[in-house]
């Protein structure tokens, strides 16, 4: 983008052109409030006369004293004591005015109806008496008489308003001005009068309403012809008045027949004529109360400005007394006081500092009272030219408005705001309208006064920012501190300056200065980047280029989004200028990076940082190093896509890179400060803190995607990059540093495991090796004890997932452990039992009331299978009987098949007698098992196990020769207690044999009833009709039972090797006759 050729707002000139006039504010000079000496000492004397010549009360709020106002005057005016005593002689030589009463007549209400009809036909006659003073008492308190104004008034000084022809409710509307000498001996009468005409009878009952219409006219013939009706009068001592009185006053009777006659609303001024000081004399009343407004509010804020404060508008009560009483003696109208006011404090702003809201009442005044024809030429021309002034001063603080209204000064949003509603107000005025017909809209003067300020303020501020020594160097720092003073700017014109002008003037302030701004800006920064850019950049620069690079992609977040935008902006596409500095840029984060990582290291003295942070303070020092590069990344945000993939593909790899070096910077830093360690602990110890700042490098580098933002980037490349080779780039390369890291993680703790293991196989080998008196309690008490200390050491400085890591480390070890001393143990059941209660105690140390290793970490299949081995070779050789009788009933019970033959039975028990009844019923496809193809089936009963049932021998049934179905139909009968007969694994074991002449019976099948399931064993009722249960023949397991293993090592056990010995010979027997297949 070419930005050579200039701007519009470069350009000479501005919004002044367009100015009433067509002046340049340049040229305005604003109209000066100050005196000569002459002028001063006219308009002194002019005050002191006032003052001087006071007449009425005082108003509320004003000052009563004529001396304080005196010397508030000399102040005012600067005046020496001997100077202004010597005025003040001069002013009280001076003839006195003539005083009068401007009263105006303006209307009444509620008045009596005097004639026939009902209504009046009122007037009024006023005047003043004279020489009443208070000896004479006061008018009010003389006898009442009807004709006040004629009997007590020369007739030429009696004034008489207009008739108002049948009316209660007047209105007049007339003023007068009346003459007096003395306001204390001076009162003020008004006499309220019904005009009466000669009518015939005729006439007057022609009007007649009602009766009372008729009793007037009876009263009207008394009278004499032609005599008016007396309505009421007001009587107003004049040194009771103030200057100025506007109310409603009731109307006195003469006598009490109607004492409510109604009201008369007066209005009442006391002024002056032939007023002596020369400036009354010499010059309009208008133009001496406007210099006089001029120098006490020039004192006002003068006297505010020497006390550190600010004026607000308001005038003391000095000013307000002596303005007010010149105004009134003056008889200048509210009109024209506004005109003064107007004149006066535009004319002082642009000189003083004071609030612009001043104006706002005399805009108001005016606008609401304008008539042109009120004003003479010279008035109309002295008011368009405060207009033009106001105006162009105006504009000239609004093109200025960032160093006249700067937002370190708190209330400067305020009166920005003050002014722009003047400006507007002004414009507004009807008066404007007519008297600066050619003054251009005040929204397209102020946004031109805007544009040039905007430019003006750019060009000042990068005269400021010019470097002493010139460098390209020291260029790209001054760019550097220009751009973020636009940026400031911009936020204030944002935040608050262009709420001010879009609410009073509808105008967009921050676009139109960010549009001429990034103008300006982009010319200057493609001017120097194309300068830096040409040869090899420094480390230096390129740090500058950077900061330059994120100083301008943060002005460009501030404008509109492209699609809100009217065309293209002077920026757009910036990045293209700083493309070359890139390589520097990476370059230079990861040099950073590395120096860091490596300081930190060498200072890092491998201690936890506390008890809730177990890593070091290089593990923070790596993190915080971590989060700089990710922001260096954010902040570059580079908008091409496909660049920005390879400049992410490098920071991910840099960072990757730092891990592995940090890794192997931190395993050196603990050989070199273990070195001279004596104290094993305390290597230990550093050895848990490397492997806590590995986990937490790896928390940290597990954050790259979404501090890297990766999704947003694969949402950008998509369509220039290959199907999968964002995941296959990046991700393979975050995947193999976590595989490093996890691979260097595994090493320490395995180092660690390794320390605790060869302490955990001493002390089972210990257990085991304990004397038989001690309890196993008590024996595995060592190793449990190793244990807790171990691990509350390394819980207490490892973290959370290498503890868990390292606990199933030795979880394994340590079941391994337990497995190799089980098995050269298994035929000792005491070593057995104290590695179950070992395995049980270990078990509920590496859980941990959940805080350790969880159930599914802890049973595994190693661990099963030593809890059921060490659980039988625990036991007694009876117990292991028993359970074994238990599986044999458990497969019984999960048998369906008959492919070997089944027996059917019927058992019952009679708690009464203490039998057992079985009623063996009968047997069916059984197994042939003779060479004849038949079998000589019996059946042997016994009761097991045998230790619970000593002393019951077994029994037989008959033999049935060639029979594969047999009918036995026997009953036997045992004499046995109920208790043995409910214990685990207590049967009725039902061998069906092969009886053989010559050799050993052959067995057909075992079939298993369960004792507790009998009838009648569990309940006190005897059992009634008892059901018969069919059993599937079974045979023992052909490869081995591990019980009966078990108890086979046993070889001392005499019970256990015969138990054993018929179980094999049933096996063996259960070997030679195995089911042919298809039967």
């Amino acid at each position: 983008m070419d930005l050579s050729h200039s701007r519009p707002g470069d350009k000479e000139g501005g919004p002044a052109a367009g100015l009433p006039g067509g002046l340049l504010w340049e040229q305005i000079e604003p109209p000066s409030h100050h005196l000569s000496p002459e002028e001063r000492a006219l308009l002194y004397e002019e005050a002191l006369y006032t003052v001087l010549h006071r007449l009425g009360q005082p108003e509320p709020n004003h000052v009563r004293e004529a001396s304080e106002l005196l010397r508030y005057l000399q102040e005012a005016f600067h005046m020496e004591p001997e100077e202004h005593r010597q005025m003040l002689q001069q002013a009280q030589k001076l003839e006195k005015p003539i005083f009068c009463l401007k009263a105006t007549v303006k209307q009444a209400k509620g008045i009596l109806g005097k004639d026939v009809s009902g209504f009046s036909d009122p007037y009024c006659l006023l005047g003043i008496e004279q020489g009443v003073g208070p000896q004479g008492g006061s008018p009010g308190s003389r006898h009442r008489q009807k004709a006040v104004v004629r009997h007590t008034i020369p007739e030429e000084q009696t004034h008489r308003t207009q008739v108002i022809t049948q009316t209660l409710n007047p209105v007049w509307e007339e003023t007068f001005i009346l003459e007096f000498e003395d306001i204390n001996t001076s009162s003020f009468h008004l006499d309220m009068w019904d005009m009466d005409t000669v009518e015939s009878v005729r006439q007057k009952l022609g009007e007649l309403t009602d009766l009372h219409g008729l009793r007037r006219i009876f009263k009207e013939a008394r009278k004499d012809k032609g005599q008016d009706d007396f309505l009421g009068n007001v009587v107003l001592r004049l040194q009771d008045l103030r200057c100025r009185e506007d109310q409603w006053y009731r109307l006195e009777p003469c006598t009490e027949t109607y004492p409510d006659r109604g009201q008369c609303h007066l209005q009442l001024q006391l002024i002056h004529k032939r007023r002596a000081p020369k400036a009354s004399r010499s010059q309009p009343s208008y133009t001496v109360h406007l210099h006089l407004l001029q120098q006490l509010v020039s004192h006002e804020v003068t006297r505010h400005q020497a006390g550190s404060t600010s004026w607000d508008g308001s005038l003391s009560p000095q000013a307000a007394t002596i303005l007010f009483l010149h105004a009134t003696q003056k008889d200048l109208s509210d009109f024209h006081q506004s005109m003064a006011q107007w004149l006066a404090y535009s004319r002082l702003y642009q000189s003083l500092e004071f609030p612009s809201s001043c104006l706002l009442h005399p805009i108001t005044s005016i606008e609401y009272q304008w008539i042109q024809g009120r004003l003479k030429g010279e008035q109309l021309e002295e008011l368009a030219t405060s207009f033009s002034n106001l105006l162009a001063y105006g504009l000239s603080l609004i093109r200025k408005f960032r160093s006249v209204f700067p937002l370190s000064v708190s209330d400067s949003p305020a009166r920005l705001q003050s002014l722009l509603r003047v400006l507007v107000q002004m414009c507004k005025m009807k008066a404007f309208g007519e008297l600066c017909p050619d003054s251009p809209p005040l929204p397209r003067l102020v946004t031109e006064t805007l544009r040039t300020g905007t430019v003006e303020w750019f060009h000042l501020k990068q005269q400021h920012h010019q470097p002493m020594v010139q460098g390209m160097l020291e260029a790209g720092k001054a760019l550097l501190s220009l751009v973020q003073d636009i940026i400031g700017d911009l936020h204030q014109c944002r935040h608050t300056w262009s709420k001010i002008f879009q609410n009073t003037l509808k105008i967009d302030l921050f676009s139109m200065a960010f549009l001429e701004l990034q103008w300006l800006v982009a010319k200057r920064v493609q001017d120097h980047t194309a300068a830096v850019v040409g040869s090899p950049v420094s480390p230096e620069m390129g740090e500058s280029l950077f900061q330059l690079y994120v100083s301008l992609k943060e002005l460009c977040q501030l404008g509109p989004v492209p699609a809100e935008r009217d065309g293209v902006l002077a920026l757009d596409g910036f990045h293209r200028w700083f493309q070359p500095a890139i390589p520097s840029w990476l370059q230079k984060t990861y040099s950073v990076a590395l120096a860091r990582v490596q300081r930190a290291v060498q200072m890092d003295e491998l201690v936890p940082l506390g008890e809730l942070t177990k890593h070091s303070t290089s593990a923070v020092d790596l993190s915080t190093c971590f989060a700089q590069i990710s922001h260096t990344a954010r902040q570059l945000d580079w908008p091409d896509p496909e660049e920005a993939f390879m400049i992410t593909v490098k920071f991910v790899e840099d960072t990757c890179r730092l891990a592995l070096v940090y890794c192997s910077l931190i395993k050196a830093r603990a050989r070199e400060l273990s070195a001279g360690q004596k104290d094993q602990g305390q290597a230990a110890n550093m050895l848990c803190v490397v492997v806590n700042d590995m986990e937490q490098l790896r928390l940290v580098i597990g954050k790259l995607p979404t501090q890297l933002a990766w999704e947003a980037l694969e949402q950008r490349v998509g369509a220039v990059l290959e199907q999968g080779q964002l995941q296959n780039t990046l991700h393979a390369q975050l995947q193999g540093a976590l595989a490093g890291l996890g691979h260097e993680i595994r090493t320490g703790v395995r180092t660690l495991a390794e320390q605790l293991e060869a302490g955990i196989a001493r002390h089972i080998q210990k257990l085991v090796g304990v004397k038989e008196s001690v309890l196993p309690e008590d024996a595995i008490l060592p190793l449990m004890k190793f244990l807790e200390v171990k691990l509350c050491y390394m819980n207490t400085n490892l973290v959370q997932e290498n503890f868990s890591s390292l606990l199933t480390l030795l979880w394994t070890h340590t079941l391994t452990v337990l497995m190799e001393a089980a098995a050269s143990h298994r035929s000792c059941p005491l070593a057995s039992s104290r590695l179950k209660i070992a395995l049980q105690n270990l078990e509920i140390c590496f859980y941990a009331e959940g805080c350790g290793l969880p159930p599914a970490a802890l049973h595994t299949t190693t661990f099963q299978a030593l809890q059921r081995d060490l659980e039988l070779q625990a036991a007694s050789s009876r117990e292991l009987i028993q359970k074994y009788f238990c599986s044999r009933i458990q497969q019984q019970a999960e048998t369906a098949s008959e492919e070997l033959g089944a027996v059917t039975v019927k058992a019952s028990y009679r708690a009464s007698e203490q039998k057992l009844r079985v009623e063996l019923l009968s047997a069916s496809s059984l197994l042939p098992l003779d060479s004849n193809g038949s079998s000589d089936p019996f059946v042997q009963l016994t009761l097991e196990p045998r230790h619970e049932f000593p002393e019951l021998a077994p029994r037989e049934t008959q033999k049935h020769k060639k029979d594969l179905h047999p009918l036995f139909d026997e009953t036997f009968e045992f004499l046995v207690p109920a208790e043995p007969c409910q214990k685990d694994g207590a049967c009725l074991l039902l061998t069906v044999l092969d009886h053989d002449t010559l050799g050993a019976d052959d067995l057909e099948g075992e079939a298993f009833l369960p004792l507790r399931s009998v009838p009648g064993l569990t309940g006190a009722e005897e059992p009634g009709e008892v059901p018969q249960t069919r059993l599937p023949l079974t045979y023992p397991a052909l490869n081995g039972d591990p019980i009966l293993q078990l108890l086979e090592s046993r070889k001392g056990d005499r019970e256990a090797q015969v138990f054993v010995r018929l179980r094999r010979q049933r096996a063996k027997q259960a070997s030679q006759h195995a089911p042919r297949p298809g039967r």
